[in-house]
């Protein structure tokens, strides 16, 4: 049903800058903690998450991802590219998530698949969030999920972590349905999104 929509983004993107068509890093945490490559349309410059670890370039902008929680709204991040801020104003760059659901690496609903370094750096300040963060990964991620659908990116670390802890230990179908028919009002209205 997508693919006409994946075709014509592949084709913008690539005609953009010439480079990769989808993220490289980070790698995400699936089910059980196995790491996998999460499908998503690139919407920054090539190796976006390294340069802002690693490029002086970008010391002023990681400072201020740093205190943010490292979410940057999108005018606010100058790496991402034209078509980038096209696709995450409309959601489009997830779609190709779909391919990670085809290969049973995702659901549609679940919690929102982790970064390593997140988590590593998350359990350095709160080592007790050790067995939450068991849980969570105890079940397989979704596209969608309780924290997009919750307040997304107005939402701390810390704090998806509990949310999403709590959705592990109790979800049904009943939650999963409610969640996925959330979620096309979330997109939307652009709730919890920084633009």
């Amino acid at each position: 049903m997508f693919s006409p929509i994946l075709l014509f983004v592949y084709i913008l993107i690539f005609l953009e800058d010439r480079r990769e068509i989808f993220v490289k890093e980070p790698i995400r945490l699936g089910l059980n903690g196995k790491e996998f490559r999460m499908y998503k349309f690139r919407t920054m410059i090539p190796n976006a998450h390294k340069e802002i670890l690693n490029n002086s370039k970008y010391l002023n902008l990681k400072k201020k991802w740093n205190e943010k929680d490292r979410k940057l709204g999108i005018s606010e991040d100058s790496r991402i590219t034209k078509i980038g801020k096209i696709l995450r104003k409309t959601d489009i760059d997830e779609l190709p998530q779909f391919v990670n659901v085809l290969k049973g690496e995702m659901s549609i609903v679940g919690p929102r698949p982790m970064y390593t370094l997140e988590v590593e750096e998350h359990l350095k300040k709160y080592p007790k969030d050790a067995e939450m963060i068991e849980r969570i990964l105890s079940v397989k991620p979704g596209i969608t999920g309780i924290w997009q659908v919750s307040g997304r990116n107005d939402i701390v670390f810390k704090d998806r972590v509990k949310l999403e802890d709590e959705y592990s230990q109790s979800y049904n179908i009943f939650l999963d349905t409610k969640i996925f028919f959330l979620t096309p009002y979330v997109i939307l209205t652009r709730r919890g999104v920084h633009e």
